[in-house]
C-alpha cells in the first residue's frame, strides 16, 4: 500500500522573520513606539497573507476532492492520531482509513491542521491506494511548513473511490 502526499502552503514564518528583521534594521533614529507600530503592520502584513495562504491551500484541497469521479464520503471511516513535530518542525499525524466495502479502494484524505485556539493553520491531502475490502491502512500527514504551538489534526474531509 502506497501512501502518496499531495500539499500545498506558505512559509509565512520565514516571510515574518525577514519582514520584522526588514522593519528593525531600519529603526535608526526612529522612536522605540514607531518602531513597534511598524513591527505590528510587518507581523499584521504576514498574517493575513499566511491566512491567504491557507484558504488558498483549502480551496485547491476542494478543488482536488471534488474532482474524485465516483467518490463516497467516508469521514466517519477515517481517524487521524496525536500529532508530533518532527526536528524539521513539521507536524505530522497517522491517518488511519477503514475500507467497509465489499471491494479494494483507495482514499483520498484532507487533514486540517489546527492550533491551540481551533484556528486552521494548514492543510494537505493524503491519498491511500488500494486498501483491500474489510481492511485498514494507514498513511502519514504533514504540514507544508513549520507549524509551532501544540497542533492537532482532524479529518477535513475523506473520500473513497
Amino acid at each position: 500500500m502506497a501512501a502518496r502526499h499531495r500539499t500545498r502552503g506558505a512559509t509565512a514564518g520565514a516571510a515574518l522573520a525577514l519582514a520584522l528583521s526588514a522593519v528593525l534594521a531600519g529603526c535608526g533614529d526612529e522612536s522605540p513606539a514607531d518602531t513597534a507600530r511598524k513591527a505590528e503592520s510587518a507581523v499584521g502584513s504576514i498574517a493575513s497573507e499566511a491566512s491567504e495562504a491557507v484558504e488558498s491551500a483549502t480551496a485547491e484541497a476542494g478543488h482536488r476532492l471534488d474532482a474524485i469521479q465516483g467518490g463516497t464520503d467516508v469521514k466517519d471511516d477515517v481517524r487521524t492520531g496525536p500529532t508530533a513535530t518532527g526536528t524539521d518542525g513539521r507536524v505530522r499525524t497517522e491517518v488511519t482509513v477503514r475500507n467497509t466495502d465489499d471491494a479494494s479502494r483507495s482514499f483520498a484524505v484532507q487533514v486540517a491542521f489546527r492550533d491551540a485556539g481551533g484556528r486552521l493553520v494548514d492543510t494537505v491531502i493524503v491519498t491511500v491506494d488500494h486498501v483491500r475490502a474489510g481492511y485498514s491502512a494507514t498513511a502519514t500527514a504533514r504540514s507544508t511548513h513549520d507549524l509551532p504551538g501544540k497542533i492537532r489534526a482532524e479529518v477535513a474531509r475523506a473520500l473513497r473511490y
